[in-house]
């Protein structure tokens, strides 16, 4: 089920489209992942279906999702539907690359265990707690109770079924972030690592007119973050931490001039200008803050406008 922890971790950085006020994020959750973990990302997936922002996203994915479709197919189970919390985490930054991403929502577990078997899913059971497993046992998922369920590596996910009884401790700093971000956003994400160790794709351009300096002082940002809040009004906050105040200063530079040529470059799409009007960058010290803000239904016609675009490429090139 390696597909299977992919999708449910897609989930995680597709669905943005979340409202209203959220607890912190769930314990139970917390206590399950890997101590080592370096980047999390969280969202109320129960939220999603009450905002109209929250439906057009989770209709783009049932529609997209191929992937996702088979683990629907093979578990007997839908993300989409029956998850209420995800939380995904992963050590990638150790180079290992694992991760996990666990979930509460409302699950009968008799019955996607049954299904799953009758797709040829491999059962394994460790410690009373039946994996649902790939033919070749590298991915599983796990239901710990009929509320909260775990996907990744089978190593991994029998690691958090062990840590049920002696639960993870992360530093406190971190739970303190993470408490934060889950309490003020609806979809969020913490790399408590610098992101330049998180291995980005060769094909990572460079930014154009960027001098040696100030491209090491974006190597140098030490921590990230960055959380959407949805409403009536999309809000998009990022933060980011410096190794020190004179590299704070030339990043928050660079990106404002960034802002500017995109400010100039979007005068023929209205909502890409709008967004780019809205954005603001500060400094605070070592901390970079960017800020966006946009009425919802602008931010909609934003993210539709590859799809046309698309759309127009595909029927131009069928004609």
């Amino acid at each position: 089920m390696g597909d299977m922890k992919a999708q449910i971790l897609t989930i995680a950085s597709l669905l943005t489209a979340f409202s209203g006020t959220l607890p912190a994020v769930d314990p139970r959750l917390l206590d399950l992942v890997m101590p080592d973990a370096k980047v999390f990302a969280g969202v109320n997936v129960a939220q999603a279906k009450t905002t109209p922002f929250g439906q057009y996203v989770l209709s783009q994915i049932q529609n997209q999702a191929a992937e996702l479709d088979k683990v629907t197919a093979l578990t007997g189970f839908d993300p989409r539907q029956d998850v209420t919390e995800l939380l995904a985490a992963s050590n990638a930054a150790t180079g290992q690359h694992s991760g996990l991403a666990l979930a509460t929502g409302t699950f009968n577990v008799a019955t996607i265990t049954t299904f799953a078997i009758e797709k040829k899913a491999v059962t394994e059971t460790y410690k009373n707690v039946t994996i649902l497993e790939d033919p070749k046992q590298e991915g599983g998922i796990a239901f710990l109770t009929a509320n909260v369920a775990v996907a990744g590596p089978v190593a991994e996910v029998k690691a958090a079924i062990d840590r049920q009884s002696a639960p993870s401790v992360l530093p406190a700093t971190v739970v303190v972030q993470l408490n934060n971000l889950s309490s003020a956003e609806d979809a969020w994400v913490l790399s408590t690592v610098p992101p330049s160790s998180l291995h980005p794709p060769s094909n990572t351009p460079v930014i154009p007119g960027v001098g040696n300096g100030t491209q090491n002082a974006f190597n140098n940002i030490q921590q990230a973050n960055a959380g959407v809040k949805f409403g009536s009004t999309v809000a998009l906050t990022v933060q980011a931490q410096a190794d020190n105040a004179q590299d704070a200063t030339q990043v928050s530079g660079v990106l404002q001039l960034l802002v500017n040529v995109a400010q100039m470059q979007a005068t023929n799409n209205a909502a890409a200008a709008a967004l780019a009007k809205s954005l603001t960058i500060t400094t605070n010290g070592t901390t970079i803050t960017i800020t966006a803000s946009m009425p919802s239904d602008q931010f909609q016609q934003l993210v539709q406008t590859p799809h046309a675009h698309a759309a127009h490429s595909r029927l131009e090139h069928h004609n």
